[in-house]
């Protein structure tokens, strides 16, 4: 759109250019996300790290990327989001200089370090952006954000699909066809190409102030919504963070079960300690505000996104390529992020056309999600999984961006302060809830299901550490041992190329190659991640409570309404106190 025309529309004339260089800049997040997660074998064998110290470097992402929007939703009001998006352009870079360093005659720890820093400064610089990007789109498009807002988010999908698609052709079709190696180097270097573009679109351009700041509001008022009741969400994700987080430094190298346990104890005390003193930081500078009830439903809500969505998705292809082959795993993630992206630009339809408001649509979605995830948990065929998956898919597209707008619609005065604590709090969510605990319901019913059809087969493949999540609330579990379940599948991948080269594509017939052992492990590991899915649709099924309560609180007054600022700081549209 020309500038007259979005002038026309009650638009800044560089409307459109700043969401399209928000929309390059979270691409540039999901480009290098997915390239990374392609050559993580590399690292394994240039540097010989362990798979524990891979997690801990790619576990780096987490906490860089809600220190991020987090720090820069609290000072991007105060600072601008020119500055914002300089530093984050400049840690982009950065990151890829220090990622770029390690080499294999370095020493271990210190190629470590400098991967675990450069994942962390990554993550930080897209947390940046995305402390810069949600709030300049609601701000830029205040008519319309749900629908700008999906724009916006439609990056993130296409991303993990343009990321995933280099990886493939260039860690695994160019040496196997061609005989043609590329180093993970300068695979992981494309991610700079929608860096600078994202970094020439934003350059010398002019950024609005958010309502709140055109109104000069302090941080204090800004921070007067989210209050005591929204701020007991943040910093009790930031406690369970940093107790986990701090866990590895009061452990001994060398100590025993014990010492570990005592020191996973201190630092529950120092991670409650942290998110307390950030929860009196809160009380005093809002001057004890309670804050509104209805932003912390929506934290809560958010909280349940973020284990749902990102959490699934950092499953569900391991999961899919459980219950059918790991190739048709890969397809299946694929198509779902294509689906994602192209319903992402369809929000405005479904709200003007439809008559959806965006309550309604989070309703429908999260009706959908647990549908979806039910139907893929009964998955025996790829032609259901595809079904399955898009309903699935079509449930969490609009998950994520439309709280966004639902909390810029509804807090004008909090600026860009509450829908970047939401990012914050989703990422969180995602990394301490949503994840691990998949991964625990896998390793417990995996587990339960081989001890009760095979205990002998259990007691030979389980696994040397119980698996623990939540443990106020949950018990242990013993799961099967990775490595060997790993062995298994792998058998059984084999099995079925050299079959299908034979012509017998029948999808049993692989299990003739097993032990009777392994025929139970890979039946329990099935069983497993079929309940698990199962599990984590009662998400999705809470989601759908909690957004009928909203729906019902809405029509109490009169209707979802966005809500304007005037000029005294007081909002209007609303008939909430």
């Amino acid at each position: 759109m020309s500038k007259s025309a979005a002038a026309d529309n009650g638009l800044a004339p560089n409307a459109y250019r700043l969401l399209w260089g928000g929309f390059m800049a979270i691409l540039a997040a999901g480009v290098g996300f997915a390239i990374r997660g392609g050559f993580l074998d590399n690292w394994r064998g240039e540097f010989s790290f362990t798979d524990a110290e891979i997690g801990g470097i790619t576990g780096a992402g987490g906490p860089g990327f809600c220190f991020g929007i987090i720090i820069g939703g609290i000072i991007c009001d105060k600072v601008g989001y020119g500055k914002l998006v300089v530093a984050a352009f400049l840690l982009h870079i950065i990151s890829a200089v220090v990622t770029f360093l390690p080499v294999p005659t370095m020493e271990k720890q210190v190629a470590y370090q400098l991967l675990y820093w450069g994942s962390f400064l990554f993550a930080f610089a897209n947390g940046t952006l995305e402390a810069v990007a949600n709030p300049l789109v609601a701000t830029l498009f205040f008519r319309n954000r749900t629908h700008y807002l999906n724009i916006l988010h439609a990056s993130w999908p296409a991303g993990l699909v343009l990321g995933s698609a280099s990886g493939w052709v260039l860690d695994d079709l160019m040496p196997a066809q061609f005989n043609l190696s590329i180093h993970w180097k300068y695979q992981f270097a494309l991610f700079l190409i929608p860096t600078v573009l994202y970094g020439l679109m934003f350059f010398a351009q002019h950024f609005p102030k958010s309502e709140a700041s055109q109104k000069g509001l302090s941080l204090g008022e800004m921070f007067k919504d989210v209050g005591i009741l929204g701020g007991l969400v943040v910093c009790f994700l930031v406690a369970l963070f940093f107790s986990d987080l701090l866990k590895p430094v009061f452990t001994l190298k060398d100590g025993s079960a014990e010492q570990a346990s005592q020191a996973a104890q201190v630092a529950s005390y120092v991670g409650y300690a942290i998110g307390g003193f950030l929860w009196l930081w809160i009380a005093l500078l809002t001057r004890f505000s309670i804050g509104s009830p209805l932003l912390f439903v929506l934290f809560i809500a958010h909280a349940l996104v973020g284990a749902v969505e990102l959490g699934t998705d950092t499953w569900i292809q391991n999961i899919t390529g459980n219950l059918l082959t790991s190739e048709q795993g890969k397809w299946l993630f694929v198509f779902t992020s294509l689906m994602m992206f192209a319903l992402r630009f369809c929000a405005d339809f479904i709200e003007k056309k439809i008559g959806l408001s965006p309550v309604g649509i989070l309703l429908v979605c999260a009706i959908l999600a647990c549908l979806g995830l039910i139907l893929t948990s009964w998955v025996e065929t790829f032609l259901f999984a595809l079904v399955a998956l898009s309903v699935y898919g079509v449930g969490k597209t609009f998950f994520w961006p439309t709280m966004l707008a639902v909390a810029s619609d509804r807090f004008p005065r909090t600026g860009a302060v509450a829908i970047s604590m939401m990012g914050g709090i989703g990422m969180m969510s995602f990394g301490l809830l949503g994840s691990p605990g998949l991964g625990y319901f896998k390793d417990r019913y995996a587990g339960e299901d081989l001890q009760r059809t095979n205990p002998t087969a259990f007691q030979e493949y389980k696994a040397g550490q119980p698996s623990k999540f939540l443990p106020f609330i949950f018990p242990e579990a013993v799961g099967l041992d990775g490595k060997k379940l790993e062995e298994v599948k792998s058998k059984v991948e084999v099995a079925r190329k050299e079959l299908a080269a034979a012509g017998n594509t029948d999808p049993n017939a692989p299990l003739a190659k097993l032990t009777e052992a392994e025929r139970a492990v890979r039946a329990a590991g099935i069983a497993g991640d079929r309940k698990t899915l199962v599990t984590d649709a009662v998400i999705p099924a809470a989601l759908a409570v909690i957004y009928l309560g909203l729906m019902l609180y809405f029509a109490s007054i009169g209707g979802y309404k966005p809500v304007h600022i005037d000029g005294s700081g007081t909002e209007l549209g609303t008939a909430e106190s």
